[in-house]
């Protein structure tokens, strides 16, 4: 056996050779040795940007553009975050074997925890308000995440008030990720999102407008792209009222603000009602064919107010948003079928 001791080649591209341990090996020999697909984490970010023509037809030098976060594998932009705080949390020792991983949220993050869980073999516990859509609940089933239902009437509020409770109670089981409070949040959007934006646009981004929930897009993507241009105008949108309808928003007058917000980023802060928001997201798929969620619809509402203001102004603009998911969590709402 000594006498064929030198290695075989196997390519794809021909029968078997006898490889030269002193020959350069080919372009097409090095993929060979390359794995195939990519690891589920590979996945996340580096999103499309879609741009919206027909939503700002008229509107002479407007730009609108949105990341469609939907084709995170997750389902929304929160993969990008529940990455980073996973990683984390991993990393410095607090999601350690026999640990639950406990968080409060509204449904897209606890979706993003619960297939990380799901892949990389970990507990998921979640407090959640019961009213959020029956798609987001099927989805946790199919992931296999604990559920803890909270009052409804309370909001996200409610759930992060339980969370609290429970890793206050039994520290030793549970890794606390408090999503609210996490800067790795922010800084997911500021060392992915931000970047991929002024990739996208060659630099061209003049406005940035994103929806706050626990603000981290708004945050980390502004901080980078302040960085990069200090002159980009900073817009956040929230719900016009306490009582509301845009599930993952937070209403800041009345709500727990999260710790990792910080208020002097935006420049201008645009309020959003319910209906309106139904209306775009209607009006996105009859009009782009494309089916986005009800957050996302209040952020295209948000943009084409300030996408009207510049152009009555005579100012050229490119205007970003971010979609943060898409329609499929709320299919089972009736605005869709109102006139």
């Amino acid at each position: 056996m000594a006498l064929f001791a030198h290695k075989y080649r196997r390519s794809t591209h021909g029968p078997i050779e006898v490889a030269d341990p002193g020959r350069e090996r080919t372009r097409y020999e090095q993929l060979d040795e390359q794995p195939s697909g990519s690891l589920l984490l590979e996945r996340i970010g580096n999103t499309p940007l879609l741009r919206f023509d027909r939503i700002v037809q008229g509107l002479n030098g407007i730009t609108l553009l949105a990341k469609a976060e939907w084709t995170n594998p997750g389902g929304s932009v929160k993969d990008r975050a529940a990455m980073f705080m996973v990683r984390e949390a991993q990393a410095n020792g607090s999601l350690r074997p026999r640990k639950t991983l406990l968080d409060a949220t509204s449904g897209n993050t606890g979706i993003a925890f619960a297939m990380l869980g799901a892949a990389l073999g970990f507990p998921v516990l979640l407090t959640m308000p019961s009213n959020v859509s029956p798609e987001r609940k099927r989805i946790l089933q199919a992931f296999g995440a604990a559920v803890e239902w909270t009052s409804p009437d309370e909001g996200s509020d409610g759930a992060i008030r339980r969370a609290r409770e429970l890793a206050t109670a039994d520290p030793s089981r549970f890794c606390y990720m408090d999503q609210y409070s996490n800067n790795a949040n922010w800084r997911a959007h500021y060392e992915t999102t931000g970047p991929e934006i002024w990739r996208q646009t060659s630099g061209r981004v003049t406005h940035f407008v994103a929806g706050l929930g626990t603000s981290g897009t708004f945050v980390g993507t502004v901080r980078r792209l302040r960085e990069l241009n200090p002159l980009v105008q900073a817009i956040s949108v929230q719900p016009d009222s306490p009582f509301h309808g845009l599930e993952g928003l937070k209403h800041m007058q009345t709500a727990m603000v999260p710790a990792i917000y910080d208020p002097r980023l935006a420049d201008r802060n645009l309020e959003v009602e319910t209906e309106a928001a139904y209306a775009m997201a209607k009006r996105l798929a009859r009009e782009e064919g494309v089916l986005v969620g009800i957050s996302a619809a209040a952020a295209v509402v948000a943009s084409l107010r300030i996408a009207k203001q510049e152009a009555a102004a005579g100012r050229s603009a490119t205007i970003v948003t971010v979609l943060p998911d898409s329609a499929d969590k709320y299919l089972s709402e009736r605005f869709w079928e109102e006139s």
